[in-house]
């Protein structure tokens, strides 16, 4: 048997990037011999081990076919006989079909090398098409490898393939959990903007998002494709590329990302309707129906009643999940920043809304309770007065 680093352990180390994990390719061998040398089995479809000491995943060389739509239908074969090769060349880019060996030496047997010192993703052989999970995972490194000196483009003849796939319906395939897994990846990574890029020119993006799609089209109405995926920079994409790209820079959570990307929408039923659609965690669903629903408001903090800026703060519930109102002020204050090209400028609404927050937090609900024993039902009358009374002596 032989071992051999494989994929995105070997890119990121021609790329100069960190490795966070290295997986392992075993020729040669079978599962039990695996076992006689004290590796540890995990995998459920097909052979995959742990190395006894680092705990390392390594799986035995496999080949595969596909027997269903989707990206679950594969018939996975492993033996001594498959070969490296017939490993690699199932794998999805050039870039990712690279392995090493003990010596340090690189078996590219598919160009991946030359690919990543032109900056170009193009998949390894008409298998790409079998899995539709392949074309989220190339929007995925697009929005990461989004860095000088240059970005990564899609091959024509790759971007041709996933239309190709598209159009058969292997999109409509995926289900909702891993869509979300993938595009709340791509919105973590260095340029999100890319990934949505990569997918409209596809035409995944129009499956899988209409709504956010129609962002994606040029001035004069065309899909903006010139070739495999460029981008029009007159086009009406522009504007949501800068608030993704920029809550990227300031470093936002994941649910932040999320609903900079659907404020857009100005739509609160239509950011509902996505994120059950796409089966979004409750927490990134919600703060993007606030940010939805409170943009205008919160612009306008410094001109709202100290009793509009109690009813904001708990129609949000504030009061029982602060931080999460702070990120709303946060997520709000990247989007405003980019509509007016004022990227260092101070959101005077968010340290407002704080204070007020601040303030109304320092009534004593239970004081107030004690008081009106015999009359329960004017507890929060009383206790809401007496946060306006709070808030209206800081706006003073």
């Amino acid at each position: 048997m032989k071992s051999y680093i494989v994929g995105g352990a070997v890119r990121d180390t021609l790329l100069g990037f960190p490795v966070q994990d290295r997986d392992f390719v075993v020729v040669g061998s079978s599962p039990g011999e695996m076992l006689a040398l004290g590796y540890l089995p995990v995998g459920k479809d097909f052979p995959v081990f742990l190395h006894p000491k680092t705990r390392e995943e390594y799986a035995l060389a496999r080949t595969e076919r596909k027997t269903a739509a989707g990206y679950k239908g594969f018939v996975f074969h492993t033996d001594t006989s498959v070969t490296l090769e017939e490993d690699l060349i199932r794998r999805d880019l050039t870039i990712n079909a690279m392995a090493q060996d003990d010596a340090g030496h690189i078996i590219d047997p598919f160009g991946g090398r030359q690919d990543l010192q032109n900056r170009v993703f193009r998949h390894v052989s008409e298998a790409f098409c079998e899995d539709p999970v392949r074309i989220l995972r190339l929007a995925r490194f697009a929005a990461r490898f989004a860095m000088p000196p240059t970005e990564f483009s899609v091959a024509e003849e790759t971007n041709a393939l996933m239309q190709t796939m598209v159009a058969a319906g292997e999109v409509d395939a995926l289900v909702a959990e891993r869509v979300w897994q993938e595009l709340s990846r791509g919105l973590m990574e260095v340029k999100p903007s890319r990934m949505l890029d990569v997918l409209h020119a596809c035409g995944a993006l129009q499956r899988l998002l209409p709504e956010l799609a129609a962002w994606w089209q040029t001035a004069d109405g065309s899909d903006g494709n010139n070739g495999a995926d460029s981008v029009d920079s007159a086009d009406n994409a522009e504007p949501a590329r800068q608030l993704i790209d920029h809550a990227a820079r300031c470093g936002l959570a994941l649910a932040q990302r999320y609903a900079v990307l659907l404020q857009q929408l100005d739509d609160v039923k239509t950011v509902e309707a996505i994120s059950q659609r796409l089966k979004v965690p409750v927490e990134c669903r919600d703060l993007a129906v606030m940010t939805t629903r409170e943009y205008q408001t919160i612009l306008q903090a410094q001109d709202l009643s100290a009793a509009s800026v109690v009813d904001l703060l708990a129609r949000n519930d504030a009061f029982r999940k602060p931080q999460r109102f702070l990120d709303l002020l946060q997520t709000i204050a990247c989007i405003f920043t980019v509509r007016k090209a004022q990227y260092d400028t101070a959101f005077p609404q968010a340290d407002l809304l704080g204070k007020a927050m601040q303030a109304a937090q320092q009534v004593n609900g239970g004081a107030i309770a004690s008081l009106h024993g015999s009359q329960p039902q004017q507890i929060p009358v009383a206790i809401r007065e007496a946060r306006i009374a709070a808030v209206a002596a800081l706006l003073k």
